[in-house]
């Protein structure tokens, strides 16, 4: 005897077994949508190899940039949900994750490439340093502060801007749409806040990922990584 699925549901039997899974199942939908959502768009971000671009030279700098993209965007955006800043549904998760790996991709190429580009400057002193004992993170220490700095002032500049001298898009938006200006402006200041920490999490972590790649097993200079512009 065949067994009708479509009949068994009409029937009614069984309808308080599965009420619970089928809750269940509407509750996961929207969340399961906004992480699919939120890991395609750090695919795409990697396809677009923006930040692999800018930082050619450095091996493996797609796959850097991939994984300090998706790092990066994937703590904060847990922080926000866990602190319960934002609930875990696609109308919040996508503008914000969207905000979060475009920023974390240009931070990360231009981090990636500012390391690579003042070791090769600072060769020597790098390799005097090695030669006299240091590791090769306590030789490129320096460097890559200043890579950090560098690839991390725009977006600290911007935060320092916001309300004073430029007004962004969220807070006019909810401005502009009749919303009180208080709330609209602690939007727009935990908006800067969560840019500021995916954008300092992913060129850290781009930084210690690369940082293998510029050096031998011997603790020596990668010449090879310098040779090319």
């Amino acid at each position: 005897m065949d067994f009708d699925f479509d009949e068994f549901l009409s029937s009614g039997i069984g309808d308080d077994n599965f009420e619970w899974l089928i809750k269940f199942l509407k509750g996961m939908l929207k969340p399961l949508a906004a992480t699919a959502v939120v890991l395609m768009a750090v695919i795409l971000s990697y396809m677009q190899k923006l930040a692999g671009q800018r930082a050619k030279q450095v091996p493996r700098g797609k796959f850097v940039a991939g994984a300090s993209i998706l790092v990066g965007t994937a703590v904060t955006l847990v922080l926000l949900v866990v602190l319960n800043v934002f609930p875990f549904t696609p109308r919040y998760i996508i503008p914000v994750a969207g905000m979060m790996v475009g920023n974390a991709m240009t931070v990360t190429g231009v981090a990636m490439k500012r390391l690579r580009d003042d070791i090769k400057v600072q060769m020597n002193l790098v390799e005097t340093a090695l030669a006299l004992g240091a590791t090769p993170r306590q030789a490129t220490l320096q460097q890559v502060k200043r890579a950090l700095i560098i690839a991390l002032s725009p977006v600290l500049d911007n935060a320092k801007t916001v309300g004073l001298i430029s007004l962004p898009g969220a807070m006019t938006g909810l401005i502009m749409g009749g919303a009180s200006p208080l709330e609209a402006i602690q939007l727009q200041i935990v908006v800067m806040n969560m840019l500021i920490g995916a954008s300092t999490v992913s060129s850290i972590m781009s930084t210690y990922l690369c940082w293998p790649a510029f050096f031998t097993k011997s603790y020596q200079l990668e010449t090879k990584v310098f040779s090319t512009d």
